[in-house]
């Protein structure tokens, strides 16, 4: 009987660990990341960049991105972090729910750099809209419904959840160390216009 009550508190115990490692599973297997929608980092094009070094935000989503990384003000440990602990992932229509907070958001483009393992409670997305939508109404329904809390065992406290936009770009930040510092960041950005 001891026997069988150890093995159920070891089985019990693996199991909780290994749920704590993984993203939560969902009735849609879409939202786990596969390797042709995993982008890898790469240097700003010469094109993102006019000849006095401005930064234009009509350019890739992954030249923003860097560019955010680049400039804000943020600790070793977490630029550590950015280069190794990060990845960034194409968010498609089908996947939008888990990382935009709903269904039926529409956007050109958009993108999620996110931790490789789970669990780290960190997201920042960058979602350009189509020509002519009401940003203010999706930025009110993304931050109405983005669950600061969807990664399995750990959170981001709801204050530390951003929600802002330039021209046709959102910005969506959860972040409870570094979420001011990345803000800033992607303020700056429109006195680089």
């Amino acid at each position: 009987m001891k026997k069988l009550l150890c093995l159920s508190i070891t089985l019990i115990l693996v199991l909780s660990f290994a749920a704590c490692g993984t993203k939560p599973a969902d009735s849609d297997p879409t939202n786990t990341p596969t390797p042709a929608e995993t982008v890898e980092p790469t240097e700003t094009p010469d094109s993102d960049r006019t000849s006095d070094n401005e930064f234009l935000l009509d350019q890739s989503l992954e030249g923003i991105l860097e560019k955010i990384y680049e400039t804000a003000d943020l600790s070793e440990d977490f630029r550590d972090y950015i280069k190794n602990g990060l990845q960034t992932t194409e968010i498609t229509e089908e996947r939008s729910a888990y990382y935009l907070g709903k269904e039926g958001i529409e956007f050109e483009e958009a993108l999620a750099s996110e931790p490789i393992m789970m669990p780290s409670a960190y997201e920042l997305t960058l979602v350009r809209v189509k020509e002519g939508a009401d940003i203010e109404k999706i930025k009110e329904e993304i931050k109405e419904n983005v669950d600061p809390r969807k990664w399995v065992c750990v959170g981001v406290d709801p204050e530390n959840v951003i929600v802002d936009s330039i021209d046709d770009v959102i910005v969506i930040i959860m972040s409870d160390n570094e979420c001011k510092a990345l803000h800033e960041a992607f303020l700056a950005l429109e006195g680089q216009k």
